[in-house]
C-alpha cells in the first residue's frame, strides 16, 4: 500500500512543481480517442473580462492554449491492451497539442476509464481534546477511518471526506474553527485495478513525459457535466464512451460512488459491421450520420447505401433501411442502459433527494438516446455538455470532452489536496492509531 501512497505525493510534488512554472497538460486515454490540452495558468484575473463568462464559467485561473486529439490505439475497455501502439498515439497527439502551443509540455496529468473501480465509505470519529476544531482534529478523524482490506492487487485512486459531522450537526464541508466536542467523518474512497494503473504509467513515461496527477474518468466528467446544483443536490454522471461507460454519483458537492460499465460504443459499431457485414469503419460513419434508438413510420422507407470498395458491385451497392439499422442499435444501447440502472440501484441511487440523471460521452449523441433513457433510469435525464473554459476550441465543446474538460478543472483545483496535513504519528501512543495516522500521511 505504501508504495502508491508515496506515489501520489510524489504526483502531487510534481503537479506543484508544474503549476509554478505555469504550464501544464491534461491527458484523457479512451478507448476510442485519445486528447490533449495544454493549459497555462496565469493567475486568477487575468481573463476574467474575456468573453463576458462569470468565475464558474471561465475558472479564470488557467486558459487552454493547444488542443489534440487522434484515434486511440491500442486501448481496449479504457485500460492499455497494445503498449507500443498506445505509446505512438500518446507522442502523435501530445506533439500536434504542443505544436498549437508552441511550447513544450513535460508534465501531464491522465484519466481513464476502465481498471474495475470499487467505491468503499468509510466513517471516523475522535473525541475533540479542545473545543475548537483545529487542522490536527481534522487528520486525526480521517486516519481514524477503518480501511479495508480490499487486496494487494488494487490500489486506492481517490479518497476525500464527503461530509464532517460537529455533535448534533451534520452536513459540514470544513469544521475547521467550529466549536464542539466531537468530531466525525464520512469518507470516499475509490480504488481501482493495479496493473491497469500501472500499465497506462509506464506507457507516460515511454514517451518522456512525467505524470503529475491521475483520476477516474467518470469522477472528472462529472465535474465537468453537471451544474452546481445538481453536483449539491444529487445526481449521476454517465459517461458514456467508445468502450465503456463509467457512472459517478454526486452530492453535496463530492463523488460518493462510481463505477464502469465495460460496454460502449463502439459495441454498437461492432453490432452494425456484423449486422450489415461491413469493415468497422464504414459501420462507425453509418452510426454516426444515420443512426438512432426510436423508430418511426418514416424510417421503413429512408434507405441507407451501405457502401463498400469489396470490388463486388452487387455487394457494395447494398441499402439497408433506416428501420433495420436502429433495430440492429437499439438492443445494444438498451443493454448498456439495463446494466447503468443495475449499477445505479445497488448503489442506493433511489435515496437520493433529488434523483437527475446526466448523459455525457461520445456515445451519449446518438439521437433519441435521452427519450430511451427516461424509460429505462427514471424521468429526470437531460444530455449534458461540458461546462465552458478559457480558451476552449470549438471542436472540443462537444459532449465527448467531458472528460479532458473536467480533467483541466481537477487540475486547477483538485479535492484531494483539500486536506493534505503532516501529523507527527511519533506523538501518539496506539500502535494501530500510529499506522492509521501514518497511512493519512502518506497518502494525504
Amino acid at each position: 500500500m505504501s508504495n502508491q501512497f508515496e506515489a501520489q505525493r510524489a504526483m502531487r510534488n510534481m503537479r506543484k512543481a508544474a503549476m509554478q512554472r505555469g504550464v501544464i497538460a491534461v491527458l484523457d486515454v479512451g478507448t476510442s480517442k485519445i486528447a490533449c490540452l495544454v493549459l497555462r495558468f496565469d493567475g486568477t484575473d487575468k481573463f476574467t473580462g474575456v468573453d463576458e463568462m462569470g468565475s464558474k464559467a471561465g475558472q479564470s485561473g488557467f486558459r487552454v492554449i493547444g488542443a489534440a486529439t487522434t484515434r486511440s490505439r491500442g486501448v481496449r475497455f479504457g485500460e492499455v491492451s497494445a503498449m507500443q501502439e498506445t505509446e505512438r498515439a500518446i507522442r502523435t497527439v501530445i506533439q500536434a497539442a504542443q505544436k498549437m502551443a508552441d511550447l513544450r509540455v513535460d508534465h501531464v496529468i491522465a484519466c481513464f476509464s476502465g481498471a474495475r473501480p470499487r467505491s468503499y465509505g468509510l466513517a471516523g470519529v475522535i473525541d475533540l481534546q479542545e473545543n475548537v476544531v483545529t487542522e490536527n482534529d481534522v487528520s486525526q478523524v480521517l486516519a481514524m477511518c477503518d480501511v479495508p482490506d480490499y487486496g494487494d492487487d488494487r490500489e486506492v485512486l481517490h479518497a476525500q471526506p464527503v461530509n464532517f459531522a460537529l455533535d448534533h450537526r451534520s452536513g459540514l464541508i470544513d469544521p475547521r474553527g467550529q466549536i464542539g466536542n466531537r468530531l466525525a467523518t464520512d469518507m470516499h474512497m475509490l480504488t481501482v485495478d493495479a496493473s491497469v494503473v500501472a500499465n497506462l504509467l509506464y506507457c507516460i513515461k515511454r514517451c518522456d513525459l512525467e505524470i503529475a496527477g491521475l483520476a477516474s474518468s467518470a469522477y472528472v466528467a462529472g465535474i465537468s457535466a453537471l451544474v452546481e446544483d445538481e453536483q449539491e443536490l444529487g445526481a449521476a454522471c454517465i459517461d458514456m464512451g467508445g468502450g465503456a461507460t463509467g457512472l459517478s454519483i454526486f452530492m453535496k458537492k463530492h463523488m460518493i460512488y462510481a463505477d464502469t460499465v465495460r460496454l460502449g460504443g463502439d459495441h454498437v459499431t461492432a453490432d452494425i459491421s456484423q449486422g450489415l457485414q461491413v469493415p468497422m469503419a464504414t459501420a462507425e460513419r453509418i452510426k454516426t450520420f444515420y443512426g438512432g434508438v426510436v423508430a418511426t413510420g418514416m424510417d421503413d422507407r429512408d434507405m441507407i447505401e451501405v457502401g463498400g470498395d469489396t470490388g463486388d458491385w452487387e455487394h457494395d451497392r447494398r441499402t439497408v433501411s433506416r428501420a433495420e439499422l436502429i433495430g440492429i442499435m437499439r438492443p445494444r444501447v438498451e443493454e448498456i442502459l439495463e446494466e447503468v440502472r443495475a449499477r445505479l440501484d445497488a448503489a442506493g441511487f433511489e435515496h437520493l433527494p433529488s434523483q437527475k440523471i446526466v448523459l455525457t460521452g461520445g456515445g451519449s449523441q446518438i439521437p433519441g438516446l435521452d427519450g430511451l433513457a427516461t424509460k429505462i433510469l427514471g424521468q429526470q435525464v437531460r444530455l449534458g455538455r461540458p461546462m465552458r473554459v478559457q480558451g476552449l476550441p470549438q471542436a472540443a465543446t462537444g459532449p465527448a470532452f467531458a472528460a479532458s474538460v473536467g480533467l483541466c478543472l481537477f487540475a486547477a483545483h483538485p479535492q484531494d489536496e483539500w486536506w493534505d496535513f503532516d501529523i507527527p504519528a511519533e506523538k501518539y501512543p496506539a500502535r494501530s492509531f500510529r499506522r492509521a495516522v501514518k497511512w493519512f500521511k502518506d497518502n494525504w
